[in-house]
């Protein structure tokens, strides 16, 4: 008898695992590919690796503004693969490893839920039966393919994020349908590496979601680079490596490339492992849980993509946290107001709160606060000819960090500090008395908030 079962070995998974092992917990975990689930393996980390190489290249190739020359510089594509296999190799590997140090029992296989009785939550795996008191199923989430009409035709040369990131060659050109953050991130790999590549996204602007003005500043960074975008796009047909789609205007437009990247979101994997042998209420796809996790039937908890809300490896991870929380004695819950979003494009984007936009449809009072990252020395010094931007969503009646959202680098490494502000309800008078290390590009964020005691 196992005190946790938990199904999916991602970022929900395995960090549930750890905290509930170092806690005298025995847990056993179930992954039917890979520890470490879509992001260790298909996304996040391989991803970033690749980007990371995309963006010393560019370093390289502009490294004269900098007033330092090293001959012709060139890209290996084989090299920069099979350095994002060893990463990946390497962090699996450490997942194994913490897997082990907190004696958490990895069952590598599909598991199936087989029902619930007093004795506890049957599961079976490769024709063994284990039981546990209480299950977490964390299994994810996979890449939406649309039924666009003739999209069978375009066999191998359509793909997901799974298979691009398995490719071992470079396009030569690509068309990527969808224009949100996977989709982004290998536009901003593969123009650095000189493919051809265009986007086409339904919505007016990329990036739904996030801050419009970073947005429209990103995509005007890439249109200078040479991706195009057609936006208020709508794809209709696919014909080989052909994409037929709509503008604005109901005009018909076709564009080909060698390879066609689908990109259009994720939806949540509820099926394959017997949820429905439980009752497990769901909704709009997902698995619906409470602020603990807690789904409509005891001792079964959900947490990751799979329950629909926010589809990011972080958010999973504190989600398992809080479901191993409270069975361990600690009340706790899941908030979502302060979780960061970033787009490891280079310049990087990230945003954590409240937008102007999402700021002014709750119909809460606010001020927006903005500067150019140029105020922060430190980005000048090492962003040659580089732009950013700073904003800060201040409440209108107290004062408090309601959202920060920035363009430039490094701001992936900045924003959870943003996070903490807005988590701990910090106002503006709190954050001036903070003290900044300099020169970081980091003081922008209190250069901004200083702006609003002007």
């Amino acid at each position: 008898m196992f005190d946790l079962a938990i199904i999916g070995g991602g970022p929900g998974g395995y960090v549930a695992a750890e905290r509930a092992g170092a806690k005298g917990l025995n847990v056993v975990l179930f992954e039917k590919k890979e520890l470490g689930g879509v992001c260790l393996n298909e996304g996040c980390m391989p991803t970033k690796t690749l980007l990371y190489s995309a963006k010393i290249y560019e370093s390289a190739v502009n490294g004269g503004k900098y007033g330092v020359t090293a001959g012709e510089v060139k890209f290996d594509f084989a090299k920069i693969v099979d350095r994002k296999n060893k990463v990946v190799r390497k962090l699996v590997a450490g997942v194994g490893g913490k897997m082990k140090a907190h004696n958490v029992n990895v069952v590598k296989g599909a598991a199936m839920i087989r029902g619930r009785s007093a004795e506890g939550i049957s599961i079976e795996c490769d024709g063994q039966e284990y039981t546990a008191r209480n299950l977490l199923i964390c299994t994810g989430s996979e890449a939406f393919v649309p039924p666009i009409p003739g999209i069978e035709t375009a066999g191998d040369a359509l793909m997901t994020n799974r298979e691009i990131l398995a490719s071992k060659e470079q396009p030569r050109s690509l068309v990527i349908i969808g224009g949100g953050v996977i989709g982004m991130e290998f536009a901003s790999f593969y123009n650095s590496l000189g493919t051809e590549v265009t986007v086409v996204e339904m919505l007016p602007e990329i990036l739904g979601g996030l801050d419009a003005e970073i947005s429209a500043m990103l995509r005007d960074h890439y249109a200078k680079k040479g991706v195009k975008f057609n936006l208020s796009c709508k794809v209709t047909r696919i014909e080989g490596t052909t994409v037929e789609y709509l503008d604005i205007d109901n005009n018909t437009h076709t564009v080909s490339a060698e390879r066609i990247l689908m990109s259009v979101g994720r939806r949540a994997v509820t099926t394959g492992f017997g949820l429905e042998n439980l009752g497990v209420e769901t909704e709009r796809g997902a698995i619906k849980v409470d602020e603990r996790m807690r789904t409509n039937i005891p001792n079964v908890y959900a947490a990751g993509d799979v329950t629909g809300f926010s589809m990011l490896a972080h958010t999973a991870s504190r989600e398992g946290e809080v479901v191993v929380n409270n069975l361990t004695g600690r009340r706790d819950v899941m908030r979502y107001n302060a979780i960061p979003g970033v787009v490891y494009t280079n310049p990087e984007v990230a945003g954590v709160g409240h937008t102007a936009a999402s700021a002014a449809a709750a119909g809460i009072p606010f001020r927006e606060l903005k500067l150019p990252m140029a105020y922060a020395g430190r980005f000048i010094a090492e962003n040659e000819g580089g732009n950013g931007l700073c904003k800060v969503i201040v409440g209108e009646k107290h004062g408090e960090v309601l959202g920060v959202h920035m363009i430039g680098n490094p701001c992936s490494e900045m924003i959870y500090g943003a996070c903490m502000a807005i988590e701990q309800e910090m106002t503006v008078k709190e954050m001036e008395e903070v003290i900044f290390p300099h020169p970081t590009v980091s003081e922008i964020f209190r250069e901004t908030i200083f702006a609003a005691g002007e």
